[in-house]
């Protein structure tokens, strides 16, 4: 006897607009659900019915696969939105951390880090200068001796 009276509440037109679960079928029949578990024609139908797209909705069918599609793009928008936001954190603490180590005074400052570097650079200038200046002085060596020994043969009598 329930069992028609669950079969009769479901082919009426207020279940034709939704979705019914059978939660809801059962709750809306005042049976237990174990009921409609315990007859497997009325469950079967109350799935073949979820799984229909409504006819009132068939223009915007929203259907499993689709919102299996939305949740792993979903998933994955918040995957990348995750590794944006760790990036973006490490650069913050980096930042901040810099900013503490020169208000400090315990960190070089920036005047002193760009004299450094200028420093180097000078020492690279002078090492190059310095290599210059002796490959002339031996070129000068060489033009003197050179010199010489055309003036002495030039003094020599003979």
């Amino acid at each position: 006897m329930a069992a028609f009276f669950v079969a009769d509440f479901f082919a009426t037109s207020h279940w034709r607009n939704s979705s019914p679960s059978s939660s809801a079928i059962a709750r809306a029949a005042r049976v237990d659900r174990s009921f409609l578990y315990g007859h497997r024609d009325l469950l079967e139908r109350i799935h073949a019915a979820a799984a229909a797209p409504s006819p009132a909705s068939e223009a915007a069918a929203v259907t499993r696969a689709s919102l299996q599609s939305d949740l792993a793009n979903a998933l994955e928008r918040n995957s990348r939105l995750t590794l944006r936001v760790r990036q973006l954190e490490r650069r913050l603490s980096e930042s901040l951390g810099e900013q503490v180590w020169r208000d400090s005074g315990l960190g070089a400052s920036v005047d002193i880090d760009q004299l450094q570097r200028q420093i180097t650079t000078l020492q690279q200038q002078v090492v190059d200068l310095q290599g210059q200046l002796d490959e002339r002085t031996e070129d000068l060596q060489a033009a003197r001796a050179a010199n010489r020994e055309l003036t002495r043969a030039l003094n020599r009598p003979g």
